[in-house]
């Protein structure tokens, strides 16, 4: 029996460690730690809450605009605002090019090297490289010459001894399996998604003002004024360069993501059958077409699928919302197997782990900056997956065309959906299914414009002397990498309480005061691992959920020590 420490766990946003016990060859128990504190709670007390956004959204720097959205949402949903359909149109395609382009960054630049072996590249025949990518799609770079200038450009990046992006990989690892010229039509299109991420994300910048963190977010709506007759707003010039991005983003998602995330699947079908967890997921529901609050009409519904049953789909009860912090570094008034409702949570951190140089976490006590959020008392996924395994439940027709689509060409049953890989299925599916909504989104902002509904804000209440004396609210917002809600209580014009629960709190979080694991722990345990000393397994688990660890914790303390135990890329 072996213990095996990854820390850090890189290709993430922020930090992480994941201890897990081996026997066997496969991981029979497993401990997730954020290595940060997070303390953006405690710095917006006292703020005036319609200027939480600005600060909750630099918790993180991937995930740019899901904060704002879910701040200015729980202020609005305190004060009683309804922001006008342009408004809630434009954070919609905001968040929409968030989706897109984060699924694609997250497949190639973050996940993507943990089946991909680029020695394989090095090795490849482009001739075989071009007729493979010909084979299974029309994207126009796809010749036996294009394949062979990217071969030779891996191949300088080796020679140089500079090898960058690829330094700290597991490469000629026997868990790879995809053949060469696999490896090397996948590091084309590692390369080629830079540029195309780079391009498709001024849709940010049009409606923001800039990228990272939008600026034009609104308490009330957007601060972006729609006029036709202006040339300094949302006008038609506008409305056409967003329209000239549009597929843009269509043609790599449905003719390179989606046909390199079905190569890599059918090369490790084994992976469909690993990763499952504990089979929870749960969905705030979102993007709305219509009123915030009116469910109906959301892209995607609100709800729970318990035990990997998909014919019933439970609704979520915000109240029914805790965070435990048995196994954390924090403390509560009612001491350490307590858990809160976020309303009532509590920021106040208690350090009580190991010394520098870190080398093992007292697992049988606290040993996470993380707190372990619960639903009525049971462990939940959030995340692309919970999203589609809920739409699907829930009767939506296109993405049911599309899980079964995708499901009949990978010949794989539907319980493959529980696991590794149908979390980087369900991303992928989750992509194209916005497309359609996007092109949706702007033709009814670019009507509403044309038909004189300029209207962006609803400033009603902008006068905080028109407050009550006290309000709370609840903004449920579905990020990329899942459910994030911010929770806020006012008192006399000022934040009184701040709770933010993000998704990666919810997959990474650790046991709770009942020894339930979270996500992350749970779905390792079964993992093989081939050769102990490179992990390269339990980091496809653990990618596929994409961790960002800096919207879960977000200050260090920089006189500590850092101890790699394992050097991962």
């Amino acid at each position: 029996m072996a213990k095996i420490v990854v820390d850090p766990v890189t290709r993430i946003e922020g930090h992480l460690r994941i201890e897990a016990q081996v026997d066997g060859g496969q991981v029979t128990d497993a401990w997730s730690s954020g290595t940060m504190f997070r303390g953006m709670e405690i710095i917006v007390q006292g703020r005036d809450p319609r200027e939480a956004w600005i600060w909750t959204q630099r918790i993180c720097g991937v995930c740019t605009t899901v904060h704002a959205v879910a701040s200015v949402q729980a202020v609005e949903n305190a004060l009683g605002i309804s922001p006008p359909p342009n408004a809630l149109l434009m954070r919609n395609l905001i968040s929409g090019a968030q989706y897109i382009q984060d699924h694609v960054i997250h497949f190639y630049h973050l996940h993507a090297l943990d089946w991909v072996d680029v020695t394989g590249a090095l090795v490849a025949d482009p001739a075989k490289t071009a007729d493979l990518a010909q084979s299974i799609s029309p994207w126009p770079l796809s010749s036996k010459a294009y394949f062979t200038e990217v071969q030779a450009r891996v191949k300088a990046l080796v020679d140089s001894g500079q090898l960058s992006i690829f330094t700290n990989g597991y490469w000629g690892h026997p868990a790879y399996k995809l053949p060469p010229e696999a490896d090397l039509m996948a590091v084309a299109h590692y390369i080629e998604a830079l540029s195309w991420q780079r391009d498709v994300i001024r849709m940010h910048a049009v409606l923001g003002g800039k990228n990272p963190h939008p600026q034009t977010f609104l308490v009330g709506g957007i601060a972006a004024p729609v006029d036709p007759n202006s040339p300094n707003v949302i006008n038609p010039e506008r409305m056409n360069l967003m329209a000239s991005l549009l597929p843009t983003m269509r043609r790599f998602v449905e003719e390179v993501y989606l046909p390199d995330v079905k190569a890599v699947a059918a090369f490790y079908p084994e992976w469909f059958g690993y990763g499952a967890g504990h089979r929870n997921y749960m969905s705030y529901g979102g993007l709305p077409n219509g009123a915030l609050d009116d469910e109906a009409l959301y892209t995607f519904p609100r709800g729970i699928i318990l035990d990997g049953d998909l014919t019933t789909v439970h609704p979520v009860d915000p109240a029914k919302i805790t965070e435990a912090i048995a196994h954390s570094y924090y403390q509560y008034p009612g001491g350490q197997d307590s858990a809160l409702h976020p309303f009532d949570g509590v920021t106040d951190p208690k350090y009580t782990g190991p010394t520098p140089p870190y080398e093992e976490l007292d697992t049988a006590g606290q040993y996470s900056w993380l707190k372990a959020p619960r639903y009525d008392g049971k462990v939940m996924e959030v995340g692309p997956l919970a999203r589609m395994l809920v739409a699907y439940g829930a009767g939506n027709q296109k993405v049911q065309e599309l899980v079964n689509g995708a499901l009949e060409a990978l010949n794989a049953p539907p319980t493959a959906l529980f696991s590794t890989l149908g979390r980087v299925a369900a991303r992928a599916l989750e992509a194209a299914y916005l497309l359609d909504w996007m092109d949706t989104w702007l033709d009814q902002l670019n009507k509403n414009m044309n038909s004189g509904d300029l209207r962006i804000a609803d400033t009603s209440k902008w006068d905080p002397s028109t407050w009550p004396s006290e309000a709370q609210g609840f903004g449920p917002h579905e990020a990329p990498r899942g459910a994030l809600g911010h929770w806020v209580k006012i008192k006399d014009q000022k934040i009184a309480n701040y709770q933010a629960v993000v998704p990666s709190t919810w997959n990474a979080g650790p046991r709770d005061e009942k020894g339930q694991t979270g996500p992350y722990e749970a779905s390792l345990i079964g993992t093989p691992v081939a050769v102990e000393d490179q992990p390269v397994e339990i980091l496809r688990t653990v990618h596929s959920f994409d961790p960002c660890l800096a919207c879960a914790v977000h200050v260090v303390d920089a006189k500590g020590e850092e101890k790699v135990k394992v050097e991962v890329l």
